[in-house]
């Protein structure tokens, strides 16, 4: 029976057991919600991840690229690829909360009594990216002040010379430690997955969902078409490779992220499926990843656009050209200062509303159903990742055709931390 078990790939039974969770908590109802605990242990053990493999991963990826100028070209190609991907999702999002009208015929006054957490000035959050204090931000979690310091950090490695060869292999060899403590902990995820999806359903039931089904139709429309036509057409148009082949490589880190509703959380399988099912080179994942898992935040950005239509609609508020691209460029920014993890861009969501002079008192109401939303969100949000990794690595010829195509398994030596020749 073990042998059974170990044969079967670990994206089928992440998803087996997504769909066995979803049965078992319609099924069983309340009672289903004693699983979450187990649920809750692996959302931990995926937490204890999150913040030294952020770190080590994105040195790594630096010191992998000695040559600066290359290091630079990467970096601005992954942040303008983010940008523009974002734009597009706030615009689609936008489009289907016009065309499909979710706030039409709701009632908001459920909201009236109700306080939302204002979302933080984007100027305190891109202040704050310098830490005074790099222990305390490890301790701390901020993600973004993790990711500035380990920038920081690998290019001063590089500047270094020799003197900085002892460092370079201390941090590789973490860093495979660190991949190695990933696959023992996604070996937990099918039973992780199985408990939170058991959960969620027994916690929301029929009568939420049909509630509010509108909203939640128009989110998971506008994921799907920004999936099969942003993200799948840039696949094929740019990267000229098949787009069906993208999205079979990365299901396994597609169903953690639709569970765990952790961008960040999920960024170990993500890495994991772009080196190996991908073909990504290792020290673009370990470049492209992390910084995505931050900053890069299509789902959250759509989401914003059809909830911005939701609230306005409802309250009968008209947005006029000038408010709907006021929404596209505050959400765009405020997708950089969303950390990757659950519910965090219910928060930023307050700032888009601000924004054009929409009531916050909406996000009370979206809240009651924000889990459900956060689900396709964070979905979008990691494929959105392992998108810019696959165009990145193409441009930068990192990127082996033959294991993105399926024709040969990644082997050892291909995912071993080299240096990157510019």
């Amino acid at each position: 029976m073990s042998r059974v078990w170990k044969n079967i790939p670990l994206w089928q039974k992440i998803l087996g057991a997504l769909v066995l969770g979803l049965i078992t908590g319609i099924v069983f109802a309340e009672s289903a919600q004693v699983l979450k605990p187990l649920g809750t242990l692996f959302i931990n053990l995926i937490k204890m991840l999150i913040v030294p493999l952020v770190f080590v991963t994105l040195v790594t990826g630096i010191i992998a690229m000695e040559d600066l100028k290359k290091m630079r070209r990467v970096g601005i190609k992954t942040f303008l690829i983010y940008i523009v991907t974002t734009a597009i999702a706030i615009t689609i999002g936008l489009i289907v909360g016009i065309v499909l009208e979710p706030g039409a015929g709701v009632t908001l006054d459920a909201a009236k009594n109700m306080t939302v957490t204002q979302a933080p000035a984007l100027i305190d959050t891109l202040l704050n990216i310098i830490t005074k204090n790099p222990f305390s931000s490890f301790a701390n979690g901020d993600i973004l002040q993790i990711i500035f310091f380990a920038i920081i950090l690998g290019v001063s490695i590089n500047l270094s010379g020799d003197k900085g060869e002892p460092a370079k292999k201390f941090f590789n060899s973490i860093a495979e430690a660190m991949y190695k403590m990933t696959e023992i902990v996604m070996g937990f995820a099918p039973f992780g997955v199985f408990a939170l999806m058991a959960w969620v359903s027994a916690s929301y039931g029929m009568d939420v969902l049909l509630s509010l089904g509108k909203v939640i139709f128009a989110v998971y429309l506008a994921s799907v078409i920004h999936l099969l036509f942003t993200i799948g057409g840039a696949i094929s148009i740019f990267a000229k490779l098949n787009p069906i082949r993208f999205f079979k490589g990365i299901v396994a880190a597609q169903t953690v992220a639709f569970t765990t509703t952790s961008s960040s959380g999920t960024l170990p399988i993500t890495t994991q499926n772009c080196v190996k099912n991908l073909g990504v080179s290792k020290p673009v994942a370990s470049f492209v990843l992390p910084l995505g898992a931050t900053i890069n935040m299509d789902g959250t950005a759509l989401y914003q656009g059809v909830c911005a239509m939701f609230v306005a609609q409802a309250f009968g508020i008209q947005l006029g050209m000038q408010e709907y691209m006021m929404i596209i460029l505050t959400a765009t920014l405020a997708s950089i200062g969303t950390a990757g993890v659950p519910g965090a861009g219910l928060i930023m969501l307050t700032l888009v509303l601000t924004s054009v002079g929409l009531p916050i008192e909406g996000v009370a109401i979206i809240a009651g159903i924000d889990r459900i939303l956060d689900m396709a969100r964070t979905t979008v949000n990691v494929t959105g990742d392992a998108m810019t990794s696959v165009l990145i690595a193409r441009s930068e010829n990192e990127l082996d055709e033959e294991i993105y195509n399926g024709n040969k398994e990644h082997e050892e030596e291909f995912v071993e931390m080299q240096t990157v020749k510019a």
